[in-house]
């Protein structure tokens, strides 16, 4: 896909020179022994960024999200998200198959992120034959709502509702990154509303594998546990968690062009284009969802634009989507967005 603007998600991207060294001359160890040392870095960097006790380095944010609910969960408790959210919509009906737990999903009112009025209808009355409300996840950014950023006063709201009613919180941070450079607060600042929170190395930083999962010692033990369970023990990981420290050190900072981009792409639309909506109070970040008037064939339209050399994915809600990341420049994404008006006027 080099002779393509490649739009389709910020997990598309190769790692930098830099990177690929820093993960050849990786010190390893066996991680399954707990003795990797790169591994344990990233660990420790982590923990101490998100300002929590302990971290576990997981293949995938699926597994770091998984593994959260059953280390939280009993079977048949419930755990209470958005109803576009990550866990409920793309990670295979995991948590049912592998936790026995039933998911509850909450329409939020406003762009997919959920305050409390929308959540305290959902928590179930406390008898025998209703399901335990046990976690509440929250997803931020928040993918299918277009890469939309949570205030952390909405956070503290949830969160507060949370304890009065004795229930988890666990942040889905698959690209909290992100929401940090939206908003400029610090991943502790989101993380100290959550006993446990999932961040991904893999999107926005450029990592080629891996998610960390954060909470207290005791959880992260009992994690560690299903980890090996489910087959997510490897021996020389630090060659891949190499990967991720770098882009832990290095590519938080430039998240904000990403966002620069996404912005610079959208607006060339709106300003030239007739036919294809984007609805800008959602582009907060790096997602950008376009609404193609007329066109009900998504994946004939996809095809149109491979053509003409742009990759874009199929979104949401009979949407289309770009996402900017670091293998894209501005003058790109500039050229994208006019071969998106030029095909659809």
């Amino acid at each position: 896909m080099d002779n393509f603007i490649d739009l389709r998600s910020d997990t598309v991207t190769k790692p930098s020179i830099a990177m690929r060294k820093a993960m050849a001359e990786a010190p390893v160890g066996d991680d399954v022994f707990s003795e990797d040392p790169s591994v344990r870095e990233l660990q420790e960097e982590t923990a101490a960024l998100l300002g929590k006790e302990a971290a576990l380095y997981a293949p995938s944010g699926c597994m770091a999200n998984q593994l959260a609910i059953a280390a939280h969960t009993t079977t048949g408790d419930e755990v209470i998200l958005e109803a576009d959210a990550h866990i409920f919509n793309y990670e295979t009906t995991a948590a049912s198959y592998l936790s026995r737990v039933q998911l509850y999903p909450v329409k939020a009112t406003d762009r997919g992120l959920l305050s409390a009025t929308d959540i305290q209808p959902a928590i179930r009355e406390k008898a025998y034959y209703m399901p335990i409300t046990r976690v509440i996840a929250i997803e931020n950014t928040h993918n299918r709502a277009g890469g939309t950023v949570y205030p952390i006063e909405r956070i503290r709201e949830v969160s507060e509702l949370a304890r009065t009613n004795g229930i988890i919180m666990h942040l889905d941070g698959a690209r909290l990154w992100n929401a940090c450079a939206y908003s400029g607060l610090s991943p502790k600042d989101y993380a100290d509303h959550f006993e446990t929170v999932s961040v991904c190395f893999s999107k926005g930083l450029g990592a080629p594998v891996g998610s960390v999962l954060v909470g207290s010692k005791e959880f992260i033990k009992k994690a560690h546990r299903f980890r090996k369970i489910w087959g997510g023990g490897m021996r020389q990981a630090g060659i891949i968690a190499a990967g991720a420290l770098y882009a832990l050190k290095n590519n938080r900072e430039r998240l904000v062009e990403d966002h620069a981009n996404a912005r610079r792409f959208a607006e060339i639309i709106c300003n030239e284009s007739k036919n294809v909506k984007i609805d800008m109070t959602r582009l907060e970040t790096n997602i950008v969802l376009l609404k193609i008037e007329g066109v009900t064939d998504l994946g004939r339209a996809i095809g149109m634009l491979k053509e003409r050399g742009v990759l874009l994915s199929l979104g949401s809600h009979g949407l289309l989507r770009a996402v900017t990341h670091l293998d894209v420049t501005m003058e790109q994404c500039e050229r994208a967005a006019k071969e998106v008006v030029a095909l659809f006027g």
